[in-house]
């Protein structure tokens, strides 16, 4: 408001009117908000720590301090640097590398020099029945050499230990190789024998002849048209005559015993009480016949067994014909120890 002096000058009067206070504006809710966030973040960081492992907490460090990667890296002592930095003492070289040596417990001398004539006291000791490894360390010490290298049953029915010597083991391995190279040397014979006769060579296809861990097995099979012996019984074929008869002149040149055993397939006998049981060990009893007739001495024959279906040459053909033989094993001697 203004007013004409009466000395012709302006008077210029201001007027305030107080009414409510100004508003302070939003600068607060900034501050708030930032210490909410930091708190958040604190409790984050907590929440971290407990949740996260030492290699993975290392490893967090060395993504946001990758210019430190070689100095965050961990060496055998556990330390960077293996634990050495320029202000360490001594000779600035590097020696995490070389072997160190340290000095341990001492040892404990068992049997030490004793100077006194006092005499050694006697140890108790409980006796009792030696062991198996008692008696082989006895014998080794001993000199003692048995017969052949592990154990044999003795008369009475007990393991007996022995040691096998050199000598001897070096005498059962030429024996071994002279044996394999006769049963070779059948085998040979056989194939010549069969297809130098055309009447062999005929029957060649029904032999089959492997050398097998037990010894030379020759197996006499039946075909179709071509039975060894007759339908449900144990008379041999003229057929089978002359088959085992060629074998028992080739296993008769052999010091080795034999084993003969018969083989049936899985179909079932018809023939009252009797079973395949009965007809393979009846057929096996009948070629044990043969060969004492082609020269074979008694003495040989370790045993006639035999066999039913329990044992088939054709498994996924149970009722095939050539599951139908006779099987003659000349056995090694190491079988029969």
């Amino acid at each position: 408001m203004a007013r004409r002096g009466s000395g012709g000058g302006t008077i210029v009067i201001k007027r305030i009117e107080e009414g409510g206070r100004a508003h302070h504006g939003g600068a607060w809710k900034v501050a708030y908000a930032d210490f909410v966030t930091a708190m958040m973040a604190f409790f984050l960081l907590m929440w971290l720590l407990n949740a996260t492992t030492e290699e993975q907490r290392r490893g967090l460090a060395d993504y946001f301090n990758p210019s430190a990667a070689l100095a965050s890296s961990t060496s055998g002592s556990g330390l960077p640097f293996g634990g050495r930095t320029p202000h360490s003492a001594g000779e600035m070289a590097a020696d995490t590398g070389a072997i160190r040596v340290e000095r341990g417990p001492r040892p404990t001398n068992i049997e030490e020099e004793d100077d006194s004539d006092r005499p050694a006291e006697p140890v108790a000791r409980l006796d009792g029945p030696q062991g198996d490894q008692e008696v082989l360390a006895r014998r080794v010490a001993d000199g003692d050499s048995g017969p052949g290298a592990g154990q044999r049953s003795s008369g009475g029915g007990e393991a007996e230990t022995f040691v096998e010597s050199p000598r001897e083991r070096e005498a059962r391995r030429i024996a071994a190789e002279r044996e394999q190279q006769s049963l070779e040397g059948m085998v040979d014979a056989l194939r010549e024998t069969f297809l130098a006769d055309p009447v062999l060579a005929e029957l060649a296809r029904q032999v089959l002849v492997e050398i097998a861990p037990e010894g030379l097995r020759i197996q006499l099979l039946e075909a179709d048209g071509q039975p060894m012996f007759a339908s449900g019984g144990a008379a041999p074929t003229e057929r089978a005559r002359v088959m085992i008869r060629t074998v028992a002149q080739a296993a008769a040149r052999l010091p080795n015993a034999i084993q003969v055993t018969g083989h049936t397939d899985s179909a079932p006998f018809r023939g009252g009480a009797r079973s395949n049981w009965d007809l393979s060990a009846e057929r096996a009893n009948a070629t044990r016949r043969l060969l004492a007739e082609g020269g074979v001495g008694d003495e040989r024959i370790r045993g006639v067994t035999g066999m039913a279906d329990r044992d088939l040459l054709l498994p996924a053909q149970p009722q095939a014909v050539g599951n139908r033989r006779v099987a003659i094993t000349l056995l090694r001697q190491e079988v029969l120890r």
